[in-house]
């Protein structure tokens, strides 16, 4: 039976890896039993999923009056926040 960090520690590698089979099971049992470990896990989805947003509208905003330079930095440091 995994602990709570150990459980913590694979929801993350999961957004930048596959888990193995015997992580996701792992897992799963744990998440189902553990509902501290499935709300982080649904906070880090919504994180990641509010930083995918904000990086297109940024993409995509051109309101925003920042050499495509500065742009392309600010973006190139959000992804690799990402992971």
């Amino acid at each position: 039976m995994l602990t709570c960090k150990q459980a913590s520690k694979l929801i993350s590698q999961s957004l930048d890896r596959p888990l193995t089979w015997s992580e996701k099971m792992r897992l799963r049992l744990h998440l189902f039993i553990c509902d501290p470990c499935r709300h982080f896990r649904q906070q880090l989805n919504l994180l990641r999923t509010l930083l995918h947003r904000m990086r297109v509208s940024i993409e995509n905003d051109h309101a925003i009056k920042l050499p495509l330079e500065v742009k392309d930095r600010i973006m190139h440091r959000i992804e690799s926040n990402q992971t």
